[in-house]
């Protein structure tokens, strides 16, 4: 079948005929492409068109796509069983893994998603605190648990709405929203709310509202302000962890959060997510204390040993490979920005944004900006010559250590065509 009959009967078995909004296309005013498979730095649909792929299954393949190796540790582990609901010493090796890349996460939880780890990590910063209200970044977001779908960036600012449906309003009254990069916004917050706020959760650097990184300071004001306060700092690094740097925004940044939550990348392309911190805190999880999380499929053998293989090569080779394709590619759009300085270029580590909006881009309100009309017509005019960005002006770009000088070039020379119609 052809990529277009399948999504079309795809919307009779789905929402908008896809698992996940964005997937859809409608930001950009197109059909998806319905994928065959993926080797390497590219995508093959099923009319046999290939893409070299910037979303890279929205981060976490920082290696591409079927990693020989990672593939060689999946299918040792497959043979053996893919699910066991029983401690498995795969999930020890991660873990240790982890930790000597992300020493603030003396202990952890494997949980089978990023928001699963999220809530985790929330209902262990209200049962460290005794405390109720969570603080978050206006478009930060942190999953789709119910208190935070309010201003949630990426899909739902998409989507023009800041909150969702469904979501009663006692849930969403827990949560605080304000802006990113705005010390004083969070410093009259915790005034305001003095002895209620139990955390402040933040991506440290922003992507679900394209890539927004810090500000010179915020971070280091953010960790005083808090502590301060007695509030739970919570680190987002879902994204930006074992992207920003191989240590993620903590190693970047020289920042100690009291929990960290992590996902994608850990599981090598596979479910699975993870929040930490102290031993002494994560003595606070069940069942050694009160506070309970539980998961049927945490700690996936399979999972578990992509995830492990993944940091093995990244750690060796990967990583640094991926930021030297990473440099050739900011080195283009910063010479095409010469003859563009409407452009935005905005990068952290191996994820970046090109914003169709005259830049700097520091918060939602900067991002919303971008004419969403014209950049459906860049994205247009990028897949049309086979390159696969992500299909809303709100989302992160990601390079991998498998995309090639020439496809880069390649890519640089698209954008610039791409630009030169538009204006």
């Amino acid at each position: 079948m052809s990529s277009s009959s399948i999504f079309q009967e795809a919307q009779s078995l789905f929402p908008g005929g896809v698992n996940s909004p964005v997937r859809a296309f409608r930001s950009v005013k197109s059909e998806p492409f319905v994928v065959s498979k993926g080797e390497g730095s590219r995508l093959i649909d099923c009319d046999g068109k290939s893409y070299i792929d910037f979303v890279m299954s929205w981060g976490p393949l920082v290696l591409g796509h079927a990693h020989p190796e990672v593939m060689g540790a999946v299918i040792g582990t497959l043979q053996k069983g893919w699910s066991y609901g029983a401690p498995c010493e795969a999930e020890n090796l991660l873990a240790k893994k982890v930790r000597e890349l992300y020493p603030s996460m003396e202990r952890m939880r494997f949980t089978s998603s990023g928001t699963e780890a999220v809530m985790g990590a929330l209902r262990l910063a209200r049962g460290i605190t005794g405390k109720e209200l969570i603080i978050k970044c206006d478009g930060g977001y942190h999953g789709h648990s119910d208190p935070l779908l309010v201003s949630g960036g990426s899909g739902l600012a998409t989507l023009g709405t800041s909150s969702s449906a469904g979501v009663p309003e006692a849930f969403a009254s827990t949560t605080l929203v304000i802006p990113i990069n705005d010390l004083g916004a969070l410093e009259k917050a915790l005034k305001d709310y003095d002895g209620r706020v139990a955390a402040f959760i933040q991506e440290p650097v922003n992507g679900n509202v394209g890539v927004i990184p810090p500000e010179a300071g915020y971070l280091e004001g953010v960790r005083e302000l808090t502590r301060e306060h007695g509030v739970q700092l919570v680190y987002d690094e879902v994204m930006c962890g074992f992207r920003a740097a191989l240590g993620g925004a903590q190693e970047m940044y020289g920042i100690v959060p009291d929990i960290t939550v992590l996902g994608k990348v850990i599981g090598g392309g596979f479910p699975v997510g993870a929040y930490g911190s102290s031993s002494e805190a994560m003595a606070q999880i069940a069942p050694e204390g009160p506070v309970y999380q539980a998961g049927t499929l945490s700690g996936n053998p399979v999972a578990m040993s992509a995830g492990l293989s993944t940091l093995n090569i990244l750690q060796r080779e990967g990583f640094k490979v991926a930021m030297e394709r990473m440099q050739r590619l900011e080195n283009g759009i910063l010479k095409i920005k010469e003859s563009y300085p409407e452009v935005c270029w905005q990068r952290v580590g191996t994820m970046f944004s090109l914003f169709l909006t005259k830049g700097p881009v520091r918060n939602l309100q900067d991002s919303s900006k971008v004419d969403q009309d014209r950049f459906a017509r860049f994205h247009r005019f990028l897949l049309d010559r086979g390159i696969y960005f992500a299909p809303s002006s709100y989302e992160a770009g990601f390079m991998s250590s498998a995309h090639l000088e020439a496809e880069i070039d390649y890519t640089l020379q698209a954008i610039e065509d791409a630009l030169s119609q538009l204006d």
